[in-house]
């Protein structure tokens, strides 16, 4: 074995190790409500679509998201990093999150589809899109909130695309008859 190798391998722990601590610390943040170290987590140009660009551009999303529950606790569940390539890397995110809304406590099974980026040393999300498996009080099926119960007088969330994200499942099923093990199946 190289040094080259074994630097290279070092880099690869040294990076997979500060990712998995950049989901943690972003629920963490969150959860504290301390929204300048969660904007530190994104890249300075992060893009926002039609927030615009930047770290204030996410504050105008997040700060008033978080404005909509009281006490919120995010417990991420597992982390798969899939690609590190130098200075980018892409992975999954699995978080149980738990929002205090009135009273109502809603519970949210997510899956973050994130990519990192690493500058002048240091790794940042890059891109996070959120999608989930159910959202629903913490006294109901998830079935019986069609998956999908989020606070509010207009719903905020579209019902789950989670399992068409995952190209296996589709295949899995085919054209099984799920009839018997759901009453609610997911869309194709």
């Amino acid at each position: 074995m190289t040094e080259a190798s074994v630097l290279q391998r070092l880099d690869r722990i040294e990076s997979h190790l500060a990712i998995q601590q950049l989901a943690v610390r972003y629920a963490m943040a969150v959860d504290r409500r301390d929204i300048d170290e969660w904007l530190g987590m994104f890249v300075e140009d992060i893009d926002c679509g039609r927030r615009g660009k930047g770290r204030e551009a996410l504050r105008g999303f997040i700060e008033p998201a978080v404005r909509d529950f009281y006490r919120t606790v995010h417990t991420i569940t597992g982390h798969a990093i899939d690609r590190i390539d130098g200075d980018v890397a892409e992975g999954r995110v699995y978080c149980r999150a738990e929002h205090e809304f009135g009273d109502q406590w809603i519970v949210q099974a997510i899956c973050y589809f994130d990519t990192y980026e690493r500058r002048d040393g240091v790794w940042y999300f890059a891109r996070r899109i959120e999608d989930f498996f159910y959202s629903c009080d913490v006294l109901e099926r998830p079935q019986d909130a069609d998956f999908a119960r989020w606070p509010g007088p207009t719903p905020k969330h579209a019902p789950p695309m989670m399992l068409p994200r995952f190209p296996t499942w589709k295949s899995f099923w085919g054209e099984a008859d799920v009839s018997p093990i759901t009453r609610r199946p997911g869309p194709p």
